[in-house]
């Protein structure tokens, strides 16, 4: 009788949600993750790429060549100068799920909002959104609360020019402890210039442009790094461009759909990577393999396309897989033209390939001796103290799982005594890691720290074998532990630099300052914290100084890598800047870096 009672279902139990309340309840489902500001896509700028999306098919459909964007705190007004919404319609298309003009191919041909959902999730999960639309001197605006309606206005705006006025701001209430980071900001809206050529995007004051579309995103990110002058070509449909790069490991490939970027590639990236092969093959009269021949390449894929079909409401994978024989074709086809056409940069780049399938047969020979030596020594990787639920699946990549690498056994120890050992594993370090900028890929596998912390991590043969969602840089908080920080930042940049484009690379904060009295203690990460908590605390004040992470006991440690963990996300910089930083700090250039030490030393002045 009580278990009857205490598990009654009935039709009472079942609910039926609204459309808006179905948004605010299972978020994840309309804009991914939901986060705090600190990562790409985070659910924040997913509302405002949703919002710009609208102004981008504007331009697409050719109304409007400037969009203009404000954002003040948390607040974003993004303006248009497209048709407008109809004004009769104002308030349905931002607020009732599957209303919209995208469904009619003959006012939108290209369009990334197909579903009908994107504003409607930007409204109801916005504690203030507010849509005006200008048409032929009228207009109509509407203001809303977390997707409910408050307000409707309309009249007369002569000096007004058409198009679109949205402002919102993001629910505190859900979007916690959010912070908009303009770095962030700026990556997306310069992606929006790179895919529509002659579109003007002005972010508070700054303008982000293109002229020459992909071909200037794929300039800017290797710079003076490129074998040879970028391969790129230009359809209504189709747009592709690459090159090859002395200072990269790997190959780095943009990828996106109707002006969408598609983190997680999908179709038209496939069918991209397989003409480029078929073309190279051909015009080399060859039989490389895509690995040899995308060794060190960057490049960039853009389609249009009428439907379609995203893996998630996020759209970061295209899914449409009736396009890919085409696609391949067109690519093949392009290309062997462009490489027939101009023939001294087609050899060059078979010449790059070429010494790529060289040395990578003499790598193949040193992964093997790796192999054989680490077999030899131990059937398991002896640095490493795994956690339970690492997970080898493509698909999640280790999802909620994290591998700290601290530099010594006595950190190490702390870490162990109160991880978490299901999702939390520990790699110990011995000593100070090799600096590997100036060296060739064979010393990961020559050097038994940089191979056995490879394998830790799953990456020998593809990144998409990562067994850890967040790798977690844990060095000390001095000198050397800041030094060895840079050495391993550098280890990931120079072989493995997707690992922190895809944002798996982080640097664990521990506090510096336990400043305590009888009563209370309070951890400090900066000295300004540690003065703030001095004066709070007043009296019968206690202050250490954290130097090494092995003086932090177990019982404290505890604190600092559970749920309150503070965490640094390493950002990925355009590659070239990045690279020019990397060569001056970590390259053979030692008396400059000693006259730049002295010319810019800071000498303490004694009172």
């Amino acid at each position: 009788m009580g278990r009857d009672s205490k598990h009654n279902y009935d039709e009472s139990k079942i609910k039926t949600l609204s459309s808006l309340e179905h948004i605010r309840l299972r978020t994840g489902m309309y804009i991914g993750r939901i986060g705090d500001g600190s990562h790409y896509d985070d659910g924040a700028y997913i509302l405002l790429k949703e919002v710009i999306d609208n102004a981008i098919d504007e331009y697409i459909m050719g109304f409007g060549k400037e969009i203009v964007i404000e954002i003040e705190d948390k607040k974003v007004i993004v303006r248009d100068y497209g048709r407008g919404i109809p004004l009769g319609k104002v308030v349905d298309c931002v607020s009732t799920i599957n209303t919209g003009a995208k469904y009619n191919d003959e006012v939108f041909q290209f369009s990334v909002g197909l579903n009908g959902v994107g504003t409607k999730a930007v409204n109801a999960l916005s504690q203030l959104f507010l849509v005006r639309s200008h048409r032929d001197g009228q207009y109509a605006e509407a203001s809303f609360s977390k997707g409910n309606l408050k307000e409707r206005k309309k009249g007369k705006c002569k000096d007004e020019v058409n198009g679109t006025y949205v402002e919102f701001i993001p629910d505190a209430g859900i979007f916690k402890k959010l912070q908009l980071r303009p770095e962030l900001i700026e990556r997306r809206l310069k992606h929006y210039s790179y895919l529509n050529s002659g579109l003007k995007l002005i972010c508070n004051g700054e303008t982000f442009y293109s002229r020459h579309g992909l071909l200037d995103l794929i300039k800017e990110d290797v710079d003076d790094e490129a074998i040879y002058p970028p391969i790129y070509y230009s359809s209504k449909t189709l747009e592709f461009c690459f090159t090859h790069s002395t200072g990269r490991s790997g190959e780095t490939f943009f990828s996106f759909v109707n002006g969408q970027y598609t983190s997680d590639g999908g179709t038209h990236l496939s069918a991209f990577r397989e003409g480029l092969l078929k073309a190279v093959n051909e015009y080399a009269k060859g039989k490389f393999d895509g690995d040899d021949v995308r060794e060190c390449m960057v490049g960039a894929v853009a389609i249009r396309l009428q439907d379609p079909m995203f893996e998630s409401q996020t759209k970061n994978k295209l899914g449409n897989t009736e396009i890919r024989s085409e696609l391949v074709s067109r690519v093949r086809e392009q290309l062997l033209h462009l490489l027939h056409k101009d023939k001294a940069v087609a050899e060059k780049l078979v010449a790059k390939v070429e010494d790529t399938r060289k040395l990578r047969k003499e790598l193949m020979a040193v992964k093997k001796l790796a192999r054989e030596r680490a077999k030899a020594v131990s059937l398991r990787i002896p640095q490493l103290k795994d956690c339970k639920k690492h997970l080898n699946k493509k698909k999640n990549k280790g999802e909620g799982t994290m591998v700290f690498i601290t530099e010594g056994v006595s950190a190490a120890g702390s870490i162990v005594s109160c991880r978490d050992v299901n999702t939390q594993a520990i790699f110990t370090l011995k000593g100070k890691p090799l600096n590997v900028w100036d060296l060739k890929r064979d010393v990961v596998y020559k050097n038994d720290e940089m191979y056995n912390l490879m394998c830790c991590l799953g990456i020998e043969n593809s990144l998409d074998d990562l067994r850890y969602d967040k790798v977690v840089l844990a060095t000390d908080a001095d000198v050397d532990g800041l030094h060895i920080r840079n050495l391993m930042i550098t280890y990931f940049f120079r072989f493995f630099d997707q690992l922190i484009y895809e944002g798996h690379l982080y640097i664990l904060e521990t506090p510096l300052f336990r400043v305590r009295n009888k009563k209370k203690t309070i951890y400090c990460y900066s000295e300004a914290e540690r003065d703030a908590a001095v004066k709070k605390l007043a009296r019968g004040i206690e202050i250490t100084r954290f130097k090494g992470l092995g003086e932090i006991s177990p019982s404290e440690f505890k604190y600092f890598i559970g749920e309150d963990m503070r965490l640094s996300q390493v950002e990925y910089a355009s590659h070239s800047d990045a690279s020019h930083i990397f060569s001056f700090y970590m390259g053979r250039n030692t008396p400059q870096r000693k006259d730049y030490i002295m010319e810019n030393l800071i000498v303490p002045v004694e009172d």
